[in-house]
């Protein structure tokens, strides 16, 4: 038998794709499944994006691109933040990558080296810690706490560093699990103390373009210098396109340009192509917003009478993170038999947060408004 490499070891599986399995099989089997699980959009790309595509495409050739994007794109990626935002970002800091999961090993490459210290959120997105675990990068969790609005704050970067002698921090909003956003305030003092610091500040925005009444901001307002991770998956509804960006300081392009040249050449160029398109769409998409935002509040009107009503502020995105302890030590176990006694399926805590996760849950609202309702539905017949 050949070993697998202790750096793949140290990968911990990513929950939510189990709970994709279970469904999976679970609807093989002749039953329904509604799925709350997966933080995909329900909708399908928008049409400019599939007729840029389907234009290209036509014409017979797929080639390789520039190892940082097409030109048209990052134009396009720039003029974006100063519309939206009243950013300048020169086209030349634009870099395309395959989805953002390219961005963050891009991003942790071209700025840690093996063996120090990065920040990350907890809960939050497990592949940080799993990636910057394979790249031998000891992921340090911030602890979220109820009376910062489970929100990562200028203070605790502080406190965590002082206590961790951190070499950067990772930041996202609107977040995952919990779709919970930084105000610009302390968004801004966030950016403040890392530089007073002498930290690399991440921030992880591809749930920008989704939220609910909440302001939402880019750390490029306040810090120039910040490495920012998008991606056109969330809002732009692309997820199986791979195609995401990177914001990065000018000293970091060129060697995020060699790593990329030599990981994967070029992102997918119809992708690419679809993409550019995909600012022509402002319309549909905002369409397919206010859809999450009546699943939101299905979900928000509900929840309190079903003993889900302890969540995180749902700011943004398109997720819900309750705390089930009232319910269950177990969430995980929860979550498995409220797929085999009632079809739904959702994302038990564990995958965001390996100390709290326990008595949590995540359910998406990207699916469609049916969904919504068939699951407070059935969770009142379950639970009484």
């Amino acid at each position: 038998m050949i070993p697998p490499s202790r750096r793949s070891e140290a990968v911990a599986p990513f929950m939510v794709m189990d709970v994709m399995s279970a469904a999976a099989a679970r609807e093989r089997s002749g039953l329904d499944v509604v799925h709350m699980e997966v933080g995909q959009p329900s909708a399908g790309a928008p049409r400019p994006v599939i007729e840029a595509a389907q234009k290209a495409l036509a014409l017979g050739r797929v080639p390789y691109t520039e190892a940082l994007g097409l030109p048209a794109l990052r134009e396009r990626i720039a003029l974006d933040y100063r519309t939206r935002y009243g950013v300048t970002v020169p086209p030349e800091r634009v870099i395309v990558t395959t989805g953002s999961s390219a961005g963050f090993l891009l991003a942790f490459m071209a700025l840690f080296d093996a063996g120090v210290r990065v920040g990350v959120p907890q809960p939050g997105y497990p592949a940080y810690r799993n990636i910057l675990a394979a790249l031998g990068i000891t992921p340090v969790p911030m602890v979220l706490r109820q009376e910062d609005r489970f929100a990562p704050t200028a203070d605790l970067l502080q406190a965590t560093h002082e206590a961790h002698a951190l070499k950067g921090a990772l930041v996202m909003s609107p977040a995952n699990p919990s779709g919970t956003v930084i105000v610009p305030g302390a968004l801004d003092a966030l950016c403040r103390r890392a530089r007073s610091l002498g930290l690399p500040l991440i921030s992880d925005e591809i749930y920008q373009g989704l939220t609910y009444g909440a302001p939402a901001a880019t750390a490029l307002q306040f810090e120039p210098e910040a490495v920012i991770i998008n991606s056109f998956s969330k809002y732009h509804c692309m997820t199986g396109w791979r195609i995401g960006w990177m914001v990065l300081p000018e000293s970091l392009v060129r060697p995020v340009e060699r790593l990329a040249q030599n990981f994967y050449i070029s992102a997918p160029y119809l992708s690419q192509v679809g993409a550019a398109a995909a600012f022509d769409a402002t319309e549909e998409l905002e369409a397919v917003r206010e859809g999450y935002a009546r699943n939101r509040a299905i979900l928000l009107d509900a929840f309190p009478g079903l003993g889900l009503g302890k969540v995180h502020p749902a700011d943004g995105a398109f997720y819900i993170y309750s705390d089930v302890s009232a319910l269950t030590d177990d969430a995980a176990g929860f979550c498995k038999r409220m797929l085999a006694e009632t079809g739904i399926a959702a994302t038990p805590g564990l995958d965001f947060d390996p100390a709290e996760g326990g008595h949590h849950i995540r359910f998406s609202f990207a699916g469609s408004e049916q969904d919504c309702r068939e699951t407070v539905t059935r969770l009142k017949a379950w639970m009484g």
